[in-house]
């Protein structure tokens, strides 16, 4: 069940990203000069994104062995080896596992302490996120300057718009058809998972808030919130792919490649299973963008020209990223049988 919601939750978002560019058509509005002028600017940012997808693109015998971490405490800070850190968590769980709960219980307090103290943590960090979005909008402003921004402007409306789409009109009516739920109460109910998420850019750093609210203010069961969440911050981004949908079309008008049906269909696709395979961390999707590009004969170039305000379309895209994950788990726990609080 979760992974069917995951699959088909992300293929509408993907699938309404490309409606959208192709309705409005925002690539038409940039000139080929200024779109040399803002490739120019990010150049250098753009290069090391396509090294990076390059270097990860490898599946095979290696990507099992490095599964181990060679040091745990060096996985944790590094957001490439997030399936040691996950498969350390595993070992660590199946060993305290074999223990009596005498011998656990203060392991188990410590880690609880731990999640309390990162919750509180967090808690500063949303007080302070207001101000760190006004300094970032500052930034982006002063590098490109206003003229370039208002080229890009077409760009990050209809893709912000598209996103608050999918997050309070599909994710919407998912709300009231899957859960019976009050789409309107249910938002109102998760605003500080959505400042959580949108001040953090993070799947991941969103995960402990994620869960709270879904155990807390639904009374989704902990064995269910602790298996689709964590779940769901890895492969289910609705925002990602939709995300990427609406920048691979951007990209393709501005360079003034006509995608057909066929090659849309296989956007699709790709939007769809590198959503799954993005980092849940803020730009995480930007090296897997680079390989969508060039599949499709998009210059992996052009992702040069995103770049000064992919965070601001990052902090919005985290939104459905998490509020999916959150649906979901309440989907699940009401069809196996558990009542949900109204």
């Amino acid at each position: 069940k979760t992974i069917g919601w995951f699959l088909a939750t992300t293929a509408l978002a993907a699938l309404l990203g490309l409606a959208m560019v192709n309705i409005t058509r925002p690539g038409d509005s940039i000139t080929k000069e200024k779109a040399t002028e803002i490739r120019a600017l990010f150049e250098k940012d753009a290069s090391s994104k396509i090294e990076q997808a390059k270097q990860g693109t490898g599946f095979g015998v290696d990507t099992f062995v490095n599964i181990i971490p060679r040091n745990v405490v060096r996985a944790a800070g590094d957001d490439r080896e997030t399936l040691g850190v996950i498969f350390f968590a595993l070992m660590i769980g199946i060993a305290a596992a074999g223990y009596p709960v005498d011998k656990t219980r203060t392991f188990l307090e410590v880690l609880q302490t731990l999640y309390d103290l990162s919750v509180t943590v967090l808690g500063y960090a949303m007080k302070l996120a207001p101000y760190g979005v006004a300094g970032l909008i500052f930034t982006v402003t002063s590098k490109l300057g206003v003229d370039v921004i208002r080229a890009l402007g077409y760009y990050v409306v209809v893709a912000i718009f598209g996103l608050l789409f999918h997050q309070f009109v599909v994710l919407g009516a998912l709300v009231a058809i899957f859960t019976k739920l009050n789409p309107f109460r249910f938002f109102v109910r998760i605003r500080g998972l959505m400042v959580t998420a949108f001040s953090t850019s993070s799947s991941n750093a969103t995960l402990p808030t994620t869960i709270r609210t879904a155990v807390d203010e639904f009374g989704v069961p902990p064995a269910i919130a602790g298996f689709v969440m964590p779940l769901g911050a890895t492969m289910n981004m609705n925002g990602t792919a939709l995300f990427e949908g609406v920048t691979v079309l951007f990209l393709a008008q501005v360079a003034g490649v006509d995608l057909s049906l066929g090659a849309q269909c296989a956007v699709l696709g790709l939007a769809i299973l590198t959503a799954i395979g993005a980092a849940g961390v803020p730009g995480g999707s930007l090296p897997l963008l680079a390989i969508v590009l060039e599949q499709v004969g998009v210059p992996a170039g052009m992702l040069a020209l995103i770049l000064g305000v992919d965070r601001l379309v990052d902090m919005t895209r985290t939104i459905p990223n998490v509020c999916s994950d959150l649906i979901g788990s309440l989907w699940v726990a009401r069809s196996e049988g558990h009542a949900l609080k109204p």
